[in-house]
């Protein structure tokens, strides 16, 4: 009797912790299936706006200008069972012109993004991501354009991350990722001599002769944060933003690199739209001209960078 009391009870303890099993297994599924979208999911952005300002006898003062700002935004998703692969490309280019100046740039980019996720409950991702950022063509010290501080590939960032990432559906997500490594490129030797962007400047004699070039990689090892927003405001007015924030564990962590961007459009009809456009940055490798009030040279330092370009023109969602 005992015995078969003891194969009654271990019969009942097996099935319940099979049941629990099983139920287990569906809400896994259910947690899988509800959260994610399956397929591929492709699209993007053109915008191209102009600006132009004529003056005749003008009593004010001014100048005759005309500018122009192309933007391209590419995006893929793919989401199925429990994982998650998401990739991004934007690309801007402006000109500025005026009527006693040479041509400027009014915005250069190039921002490529990638990140793999594996579901581990609700809105919730182990995931991995890659970044690239640089830029097409030289930038100047204006209205000095025989003094260059910037070119493609100098600087060039990229970016690998692995941690954890919150997304909801395609509106919100945060990944917070505390293994980082950066790698900064100043693909440039005059640039990369003088130590611009945080990279090892040359060594010069005392009479300016470089005895070892300055190197031309910078490996930072830290922490990173990225948060991005796309929603509707209401039907013809969009809003997507991207904050990034990077830590170096081993030199000065207490300084955040920051990197914010932000694209409102306003649909006025089919292919009219406003846009408005800012970037901020701070890196506090990277070092400003700083001038007085009469426009002379006093120092240089880190210094928060603020860019905002606001037009009217073509836009083209697909």
């Amino acid at each position: 009797m005992y015995k078969i009391f003891l194969i009654v009870l271990t019969s009942s303890i097996l099935l319940k912790i099979q049941a629990q099993i099983a139920d287990k297994e569906k809400d896994l599924r259910k947690i899988s299936i509800d959260s994610t979208l399956i397929g591929w999911k492709k699209g993007g952005l053109f915008n191209l706006t102009f600006s132009q300002l004529s003056l005749t006898h003008w009593s004010s003062g001014g100048e005759n200008s005309i500018a122009g700002n192309a933007l391209l935004n590419l995006f893929a998703k793919y989401n199925k069972h429990r994982f998650s692969f998401e990739s991004s490309l934007d690309l801007g280019y402006g000109i500025l012109k005026q009527a006693t100046a040479k041509s400027k740039k009014a915005d250069d980019k190039i921002d490529f993004s990638s990140k793999f996720g594996y579901l581990i409950c609700n809105n919730s991702f182990i995931a991995a991501l890659i970044n690239f950022k640089t830029q097409f063509m030289p930038g100047y010290n204006y209205p000095n354009d025989s003094v260059k501080i910037s070119n493609f590939m100098a600087p060039a960032y990229l970016l690998f991350a692995s941690g954890y990432d919150f997304k909801k559906k395609d509106v919100f997500s945060c990944f917070i990722a505390p293994i980082t490594g950066k790698i900064t490129f100043v693909n440039d030797q005059h640039l990369a001599n003088a130590g611009s962007f945080g990279v090892e400047p040359a060594q010069f004699d005392t009479n300016g002769n470089v005895i070892k070039k300055g190197k031309q990689i910078r490996y930072e090892f830290g922490g990173y944060i990225k948060t991005s927003l796309q929603t509707k405001i209401t039907n013809n007015i969009n809003i997507t933003s991207k904050l990034e924030l990077f830590s170096n564990y081993f030199k000065n962590p207490e300084n955040i690199d920051v990197y914010w961007e932000t694209l409102l459009g306003m649909k006025i009809s089919k292919y009219l739209a406003v846009s408005i456009n800012t970037v901020l940055i701070y890196d506090d490798d990277i070092m400003i001209i700083i001038k007085d009030k009469s426009g002379n040279i006093t120092g240089q330092g880190p210094r928060i960078q603020f860019k905002e370009v606001i037009g009217i023109g073509f836009s083209y969602k697909f």
